[in-house]
């Protein structure tokens, strides 16, 4: 069993527009890293980002960004203490998300499609799975409120 989701969403913006409201940390603040991000999403670069459901800024690490296609990340897995032997000790592995922006509708909108990949199969990577597939949704929800109405639907939504 291969731990994989993969979530999408119709965003109506031109592929440029949305793709600058991810890699941008002003922007993805407004709507999505409720404690802010630090750092723009570029090839090779570790960047931060905080929320306030999970408070506390953690690592990104870009591994690949080709402007309006593709987005490739590492993050730590956070599916909690390993199973086993050591309970305080916290995950050491990452998982791989992967977004894609592709133009629709003569380019007038955007399929965002975001997956994520490479949780250890447990139960506490099979749950982590779940939270983040959740997130990632809420993320896609958060994105179209923010570019098509100005709403950030995060705002007061964890404290």
């Amino acid at each position: 069993m291969d731990l994989t989701f993969r979530v999408s969403a119709h965003i109506s913006r031109p592929v440029a527009e949305v793709f600058e409201a991810v890699v941008n940390p002003e922007q993805l603040s407004r709507y999505f890293t409720t404690g802010g991000a630090k750092g723009r999403l570029e090839t090779g670069a570790t960047v931060y980002w905080d929320f306030h459901d999970f408070p506390g800024a953690f690592p990104v690490w870009v591994m690949e960004v080709e402007p309006q296609k593709k987005i490739v990340f590492e993050w730590a897995a956070n599916d909690g203490p390993p199973e086993g032997d050591d309970p305080v000790r916290r995950t050491d592995y990452r998982t791989t998300v992967t977004m894609t922006f592709e133009p629709i509708d003569g380019g007038t909108r955007t399929l965002v499609a975001i997956e994520e990949r490479g949780w250890r199969q447990t139960e506490t990577g099979l749950k982590a799975s779940y939270g983040n597939c959740q997130g990632w949704t809420q993320m896609q929800c958060a994105l179209k409120a923010y570019l098509e109405y100005g709403i950030n639907l995060r705002e007061g939504m964890f404290k």
